[in-house]
């Protein structure tokens, strides 16, 4: 019988240290720390790892993960400066840094970080109006960050960002917000049309303005083109005139030259005449219409003097 028992109390000594040693050693996940109590009183934080415990003195009161955790703000009704209604929510991002005072700083660091970004967010929006609250979606947050990084110090928590995820005014403001952007657009349209009605009317412009400075460059050039014509023209009528001339005083100056003139103005004389005849009723006749002979002989008496008065003095 002392045999048995004595066998008995061994095995039974052995199964109570194999139960101690698997109840004190703890396997601890990457990204993950734990918090140990020693007879109720926080005794370490127990990173990633194998880790024994001294059984029945050491207990594991909290869990804790150290990667970047998100929590889901719900919405909430946010009064602006303006007096606007408007419905809000967002999304938060933190992080443990310090396990045991995540532990003893503060019941439910979820809970609490939930409640002041709620709180911290109707402060921010209350500063501001209905439009800036669209417009500065980025300062917004960044004040929200600010806070509650502040408030979660203490608490062994870093808040990474919050970022904003929808807002949602009232029905009549978001119809207010859609005749005023239908009217903005209006606008722009107009403006665009009236810009583009004054460049056309600048640009036609313009070409009657190039058109008008052609035409009138062309009038000069074919005006100074006719006129140096005409003078041309006329240079070179008084050179043959003048060669003329002098050819006829030439032909004077030559023996029977005198006759010959004077036997082709008699010629002119009466073809002009007869042509005076045919193209009207009424002539007046010269008196010395039958005289061709005299009018012949004064011809040649200013023939003479032209003669005379061409041929160089000696």
């Amino acid at each position: 019988m002392i045999l048995e028992f004595s066998t008995l109390l061994g095995l039974g000594f052995a199964v109570l240290v194999v139960t101690a040693i698997l109840k004190g050693a703890r396997v601890v996940p990457q990204r993950n720390a734990y918090v140990v109590e020693r007879l109720g009183k926080f005794s370490r934080s127990l990173d990633a790892g194998f880790h024994v415990l001294i059984p029945f003195l050491d207990s594991i009161v909290a869990r804790h993960s150290l990667k970047e955790q998100v929590i889901d703000v719900p919405s909430q009704m946010c009064i602006t400066r303006d007096n606007i209604a408007i419905e809000i929510d967002g999304v938060l991002f933190l992080q443990v840094l310090d396990p045991a005072k995540a532990t003893y700083g503060v019941t439910n660091y979820f809970m609490a970080a939930s409640q002041l970004a709620q709180t911290t967010l109707r402060s921010e929006i209350g500063k501001m109006d209905l439009d800036r609250t669209f417009e500065e979606r980025d300062s917004i947050n960044a004040n929200i960050v600010d806070a509650l990084d502040k408030a979660c110090e203490p608490w062994g928590v870093k808040v990474m960002r919050y970022e904003i995820s929808n807002i949602n005014p009232p029905q009549s403001v978001k119809d207010a917000l859609e005749k005023q952007m239908r009217a903005e657009r209006e606008r722009r349209a107009q403006v665009a049309m009236s810009e583009g009605d004054r460049e056309a009317r600048i640009n036609v412009a313009e070409g009657h303005k190039q058109e008008a400075i052609k035409q009138s460059e062309a009038i000069k050039i074919r005006q100074i083109n006719e006129a140096e014509g005409k003078a041309r023209e006329i240079e070179l009528l008084a050179q043959a005139t003048a060669q003329g001339i002098a050819l006829i005083a030439q032909a004077i100056n030559t023996p029977g030259g005198k006759d010959a003139v004077s036997l082709r103005v008699a010629e002119q004389y009466v073809t002009e005449f007869g042509r005076l005849a045919q193209h009207t009723n009424t002539m007046i006749i010269p008196s010395n219409l039958g005289d061709i002979g005299g009018m012949v002989a004064s011809l040649g008496t200013v023939l003479e003097r032209t003669r005379q008065a061409t041929v160089p003095q000696s």
